[in-house]
């Protein structure tokens, strides 16, 4: 399954709406997976390849080798 190894960030479940002349009409489940992105991280001084959401990314949480 789809993990942040930082953030523990996973999948959310919901429904999916669709809007016909603005009624909800029908719902159906759906998925929403995580951004990851497969970075090369240094982690305890040795460079390691994981598995890293955007916005830990983006907010600098991961030290990139």
């Amino acid at each position: 399954m789809a993990v942040c190894e930082l953030c523990q960030k996973t999948a959310s479940h919901g429904n999916k709406l669709s809007i016909t002349r603005s009624h909800i009409s029908k719902r159906s489940p759906r998925t929403w997976k995580p951004n990851l992105r497969r970075v090369k991280a240094e982690i305890n001084g040795q460079t390691k390849r994981i598995y890293v959401c955007a916005k830990c990314l983006k907010d600098g949480k991961v030290k990139r080798a």
